[in-house]
């Protein structure tokens, strides 16, 4: 099983990142994604999750109408479009699968919002 983000980086306040998780290793269509993200000294938040089909999604109220999760199930990826960085979204983002029986962390990728 691997799940491998990209897409981090630094960002000027008011940029824009998109973020990737590409899964293998498991069935992805039958998986919930999220991303989630921990900036140092802070505990691990959820930013926004996906359904299975990608119909349905929901978001932490600080990064709503800014970010949006959307699947592929065709390539087994997930994305996070972020627009409107804030320094407070410096992070390291995380990609999360889970079903009913298995979850699985991706290894994380930074993102920084800096001027």
């Amino acid at each position: 099983v691997q799940l491998v983000e990209s897409g981090g980086g630094l960002v000027q306040p008011g940029g824009s990142l998109r973020l990737s998780c590409a899964a293998s290793g498991f069935t992805f269509s039958s998986y919930y994604m999220s991303w989630y993200r921990q900036a140092p000294g802070k505990e691990r938040q959820l930013v926004a999750r996906i359904t299975t089909g990608g119909i349905s999604s929901n978001y932490a109220d600080s990064v709503k109408g800014r970010f949006t999760i959307s699947r592929d199930n065709a390539k087994n990826t997930v994305y996070l479009q972020m627009n409107s960085l804030r320094p407070e979204d410096t992070a390291v983002y995380y990609c999360y699968a889970q079903n009913w029986a298995n979850a699985y962390w991706g290894q994380g990728t930074q993102v920084t919002v800096s001027s």
